[in-house]
């Protein structure tokens, strides 16, 4: 998955390189500067005190040493004092150096920690928008794999209004397993139905509506592959194959999997981070879904918080990853 938030301890990531949040000596300190020193040995002091310190919004490189990351990339993050100092920019460009430290050096995996969000006080849920926005309009025009790694659930806030309102809309749509079991037996009929007049036939028995043009052609699509439809809706939408893998948050060798394969079966998140990046109505969402054997469910938490944001046009995957990760549920994307 190109950015993925994960919740591990930093100095375990087995990746190219890690960031340190480290200060302008770069001689170590608290945190995640000092974890990061003390598991990687005095060697990785030695080399600092060789760079002459960075300033801040800077980033420098040295070697892991005894971390599993071959290197680790240092970068200076801004104190906060009450957002109107630059903190934003400088933050900003924390991670853009880092990035291009990353890159220059051919590096396919890096791990952030959350940078400033710490002792330095920058408000988590700020820090990591702008770690987020960052390293997506990075990867849109790059391919590496970039995690965000969260120490505890502590270190980890989305904006209380958004936290709010998705849990209300949970408590609101949530149902039990069979509520809603009339809906759900269209759903799971639909797909497997022996012929196009018995689908024809169950629309009109249970939703009680006419039979129009729209359904006669959306019922010619039903021997459709999950793989097939999703190429004709790149092709509708006139996004090229890269636009549309980029976001939906999927690396490129699963998407050429899923092209080269007529009847490749992908996972439910990755489905849905299709039907995310081709911005798709929840009708078609479901319809999506239902190609891959899936369905969406009130009786599941994943499922209501994408219903949420299908249902508010909000379709940034990674603003959507936010708040999954926040509700414990899984990640869009590969």
């Amino acid at each position: 998955m190109p950015l993925e938030i994960v919740r591990n301890d930093i100095t375990k990531m087995n990746v190219d390189a890690i960031v340190n949040a480290a200060n302008e000596s770069l001689l170590g300190g608290g945190g995640v500067d000092g974890a990061i020193h003390r598991a990687a040995g005095a060697g990785l002091l030695d080399e600092c005190r060789t760079l002459g310190g960075c300033k801040t919004g800077k980033a420098k490189i040295t070697g892991g040493y005894s971390l599993p990351a071959k290197y680790v990339i240092h970068t200076v993050g801004p104190v906060y004092r009450d957002g109107n100092h630059g903190e934003k920019a400088l933050l900003e460009s924390c991670y853009r150096e880092s990035l291009a430290l990353a890159k220059e050096h051919g590096f396919e995996t890096v791990a952030f920690p959350l940078i400033s969000s710490g002792i330095y006080g920058y408000p988590k849920d700020r820090a990591l928008k702008v770690a987020v926005d960052v390293i997506s309009d990075f990867l849109l025009e790059n391919d590496m794999t970039v995690y965000i790694v969260i120490f505890d659930k502590a270190a980890y806030r989305i904006s209380e209004k958004l936290f709010a309102d998705i849990a209300e809309y949970i408590d609101d749509n949530y149902a039990d397993e069979h509520t809603d079991h009339r809906r759900e037996s269209i759903r799971m009929k639909a797909p497997f139905c022996a012929s196009a007049d018995a689908v024809k036939a169950d629309f009109c028995e249970y939703m009680e509506m006419p039979v129009e043009a729209e359904l006669d052609a959306k019922i010619k699509q039903i021997d459709e592959s999950f793989s097939q439809m999703l190429l004709r809706k790149i092709d509708e939408k006139g996004m090229t194959d890269a636009q549309c893998y980029k976001k939906a948050n999927i690396d490129r060798k699963l998407f050429s999997k899923i092209r080269s394969d007529i009847h490749y079966k992908p996972s439910k998140p990755t489905a849905i981070a299709f039907a995310i990046s081709l911005e798709l109505s929840l009708e078609e969402t479901e319809d999506m879904l239902r190609k891959a054997g899936f369905a969406l469910s009130h009786s599941n938490k994943f499922d209501i918080i994408i219903e949420y944001f299908i249902s508010r046009g909000n379709y940034n995957i990674f603003e959507i990853n936010e708040a999954l990760f926040a509700f414990d549920q899984s990640l869009l994307g590969a």
